[in-house]
């Protein structure tokens, strides 16, 4: 593995001020995998300078759209040259299997794709003309940048959710500063080698790694960043809303989940069972939209829990770089400790722990856990009611269709929730029940670039991807006319 111990700021590989480094870890093997280089509030603040120059006398917001566009895609095709070698280095990173993690690399490099073909439109809609009720005057919107903004993103989809943020910021003409999970630094960084190489303007892009407290907190208090975007846990969320609210800065927030699933008995059960299994187990279940919550109607739920744990048993486990593996590695210690605490209090609260839970016979060494499954698991329990961001799903039955819906809201999560029926015009009536900002029917998980993502309740604020994720980094600004050469005629008449 190459030495990743600089950081990108003002277009050049530089030294933390204070040469400080961290190793991040191999959760497969639970060996170093890179020393990587750790920033502090000095290095944050060089990063927010050269943001600042950069949008303040740069070209990057003075540039045409098209001009834009050329750059997004120059780095989306980066991305897909390397698409392998890239991949690997975020198995070896994070833990995800292969297959996933080339899916996850080629959504990254569509996103710049996509967000490249939304900057050539803003040539011809940067200016809109607005209807107004006094013909003496003509009034038009603008959308122009935001600004500088500051970027925090976690480990689960280390370059994926790089793009969703760094992409459309690009687009909008904003200048950034990215700061990675420090679990899962690396494509970030080769990330920012990409962007250079795409000949993205100096202090366009700055990448810094580091610690949530000498990175993170000086990046979201730093009063040169115009806006704030984070992807994380709500308590972190919460903080930097606070930070946020000291300058006034523009925040947009994609926080925790504890994702609903119902399953009515006229369901085909291998189909919900495989889409259940996809909903939380995909990405060892550290995914912020896990359908971690599943509800399923008394007629089918025995025969369901059967097929549950047969299919779940089957999973290969190991090395996600190893073929045929479909679970990975917990993404670090840290969290295989907690996703084990979750599973011991679930049993502690009553919980039936149907399969799971346990260090697979044939793995000594790396974060790895059996995939868990418990059922009859009581609605006021702590692993029913929060995330625990792992491969632990919860089951328990119902009667009504109201009643489903209302356990699936009483929740203080809102991002993500699925319904399966064969009976169409109930799908559509629960999907428009359900208090969440994402809802998927017959299917869990699947996500488009060109569509909005964001939650309600403490999921979040406001939405990421499609034109939603655009205007995040767009601010709107009237200009109106007075068009006639007569004084307006208040004071003079």
């Amino acid at each position: 593995m190459k030495s990743y111990d600089r950081l990108f700021i003002d277009g050049r590989w530089v030294a933390p001020v204070h040469n400080g480094s961290f190793d991040t870890i191999d959760p497969s093997s639970e060996l170093v995998l890179a020393k990587v280089a750790a920033a502090t509030a000095e290095d944050i603040d060089l990063a927010v300078q050269a943001a600042r120059k950069a949008f303040d006398a740069g070209p990057w917001p003075r540039m045409r759209g098209a001009e834009r566009a050329a750059v997004l895609r120059r780095i989306g095709k980066g991305i897909r040259d390397r698409l392998h070698e890239l991949a690997e280095i975020e198995v070896r990173d994070n833990g995800k299997p292969l297959p996933e993690a080339l899916w996850d690399l080629g959504d990254a490099a569509g996103c710049f794709e996509f967000y490249a073909n939304l900057a050539e439109t803003l040539d011809d809609n940067a200016e809109q003309p607005v209807a107004l009720s006094d013909d003496r005057f003509t009034s038009v919107v603008r959308k122009e940048p935001i600004g500088v903004a500051g970027a925090i993103i976690p480990w689960n989809f280390p370059m994926l959710m790089a793009a969703w943020k760094v992409a459309p910021a690009l687009a909008a003409g904003c200048t950034m500063v990215l700061k990675p999970s420090e679990l899962t630094p690396l494509t970030a960084l080769e990330l920012a080698g990409i962007a250079a190489a795409a000949d993205l303007p100096p202090g366009v892009l700055n990448v810094v790694t580091g610690f949530g407290k000498d990175a993170g907190a000086p990046l979201s208090e730093h009063p040169g960043i115009d806006k704030l975007a984070f992807t994380g846990s709500v308590p972190t969320g919460s903080r930097i809303m606070q930070a946020a609210a000291r300058d006034i800065k523009n925040v947009s927030l994609e926080l925790g989940g504890k994702s609903p699933f119902i399953v009515f008995d006229d369901s085909d059960i291998d189909a919900a069972v495989e889409w259940i299994m996809f909903g939380i187990f995909w990405n060892q279940g550290e995914v912020c939209s896990a359908t971690s919550r599943v509800l399923v109607q008394r007629g089918i739920y025995a025969r369901l829990i059967e097929r549950l744990e047969e299919e779940t048993r089957k999973i290969t486990i190991g090395n996600g770089l190893d073929d045929g593996v479909l679970l990975g590695p917990i993404v670090s210690e840290g969290q295989y400790d907690k996703v084990r605490e979750a599973v011991e209090r679930g049993k502690q609260e009553g919980a039936r722990l149907v399969t799971g839970g346990a260090r697979p016979a044939h793995l000594d060494t790396g974060y790895f856990m059996e995939p868990v499954v418990f059922a009859d698991v009581p609605e006021d329990s702590w692993i029913w009611r929060e995330e625990i961001f792992g491969p632990v799903v919860c089951v328990r039955p119902f009667d009504t269709e109201d009643e489903a819906v209302q356990s699936a809201n009483d929740s203080r999560f809102g991002l993500a929730a699925a319904v399966m029926s064969r009976d169409d015009a109930r799908c559509e009536r629960v999907a428009r029940a359900l208090r969440a900002g994402i809802v998927w029917i017959n299917c869990s998980q699947p996500t488009f670039t060109e569509a909005p993502w964001g939650g309600y309740k403490q999921s979040g604020i406001g939405r990421e991807l499609g034109v939603w994720g655009l205007n995040n980094y767009l601010e709107t600004k009237q200009i109106t006319r007075f068009n006639s050469d007569k004084p307006w005629g208040w004071y003079i008449k």
